[in-house]
């Protein structure tokens, strides 16, 4: 009677049909599953979006560079403009000092009547006294030196070769970042993916001299007479990675720029060379970093990414044609597995 009684109680148990909250519960968990696949999406519209705006703006700017150097009126109106706006913003930001000067100093004269305390401008400048902010450490590899200390050229750093620091333009901020300084006279090659044939080896020569007043940065590739020419080492960057994918008629790799690593300045043994030269120490905008020798003697690892190692751009080229074509390659080679990673 027991086993019956319970094999019936099974049977009602799962004829039943589910609850009014059971119900609720499967329809909230679908909402949700829902909601982050749409969030998902959107972020990545968002990264793209703000990569074209980066993109637009960098462009902007060198098309009004261009514009004011074959057209000396509308350069004198771009100062002028600039000048507007910088005196604008000065006066703006007195006369919010001034009030909030004059609000706290009232404030603190009433405190100090009804309290008989000394005032608070003493109190203030103890707190704003922040501990100094400490440098980035880093790390570079030593490089050969001649008697008198200065770097024997050419530099190799891998696909790398350094073949001049150049000279540092100290006076003027457009010459210097917070991360990097743009020296005129630089000059560095690297070994990449030529636009011709992103298949064969290229060397390309980056450089950087003043026009105007301002950096110009050029790329030159030793098989084309037309080399790339822009007012920032991001905009030739992004250049050149959007006619090697014209060249192959696919986005083989991403069009980011990182035009101060294919340039070489960001690199941690370059930017010490160009932190030591002479007129450094008054680029205003420019934040120290510290550096260290390295204490391992390996060589020097190039970056791991297709839009500047030329090994790691065949790789994706390789992983393309096997998306594009799957039936002739029905199973890509071992070492495409994890292509995917680097664009």
């Amino acid at each position: 009677m027991n086993d019956q009684f319970m094999t019936n109680l099974r049977t009602l148990r799962t004829e039943r049909p589910p609850g009014k909250w059971k119900v609720k519960l499967d329809q909230l968990k679908n909402f949700i599953r829902e909601y982050v696949h749409e969030n998902a999406a959107l972020c990545d519209e968002i990264a793209d979006v703000q990569e074209q705006i980066i993109m637009r703006t960098e462009e902007r700017k060198f098309l009004l560079r261009k514009l004011c150097a074959f057209e000396p009126e509308t350069e004198k109106a771009v100062e002028a403009l600039s000048k507007r706006s910088a005196q604008n913003n000065n006066n703006n930001n007195n006369s919010n000092n001034n009030n909030t000067s004059s609000s706290t100093s009232t404030a603190n004269i009433k405190r100090n009547k009804r309290k008989n305390l000394p005032s608070q401008n003493s109190k203030k400048m103890l707190k704003s006294k922040k501990p100094p902010l400490k440098m980035k450490k880093r790390f570079f590899q030593q490089i050969l030196l001649d008697s008198m200390g200065r770097p024997i050229f050419p530099i190799e750093l891998g696909n790398l070769t350094v073949h001049s620091l150049g000279e540092v333009v100290s006076d003027k901020s457009e010459f210097h970042s917070e991360d990097v300084i743009y020296p005129v006279g630089y000059v560095s090659t690297r070994i990449y993916g030529s636009l011709k044939d992103p298949t064969i080896k290229c060397i390309y020569t980056c450089t950087i001299s003043e026009a105007n007043g301002l950096p110009r940065f050029q790329i030159a590739s030793d098989d084309s007479e037309n080399p790339i020419v822009g007012g920032s080492a991001d905009v030739c960057h992004s250049l050149l990675l959007q006619k090697i994918n014209d060249c192959l008629s696919f986005n083989v790799v991403s069009t980011r720029p990182r035009g101060n690593d294919f340039f070489g300045l960001s690199h941690p043994t370059v930017l010490n060379l160009i932190q030591t030269s002479p007129g450094t120490r008054k680029c205003s905008n420019y934040k120290w970093s510290k550096f260290e020798v390295s204490k391992t003697d390996d060589k020097v690892v190039d970056d791991a990414d297709a839009c500047l190692n030329f090994n790691l751009l065949q790789r994706s080229i390789d992983f393309c044609k096997y998306k594009m074509a799957p039936d002739i390659l029905p199973r890509p080679p071992d070492d495409l597995l994890e292509t995917k990673n680097y664009f």
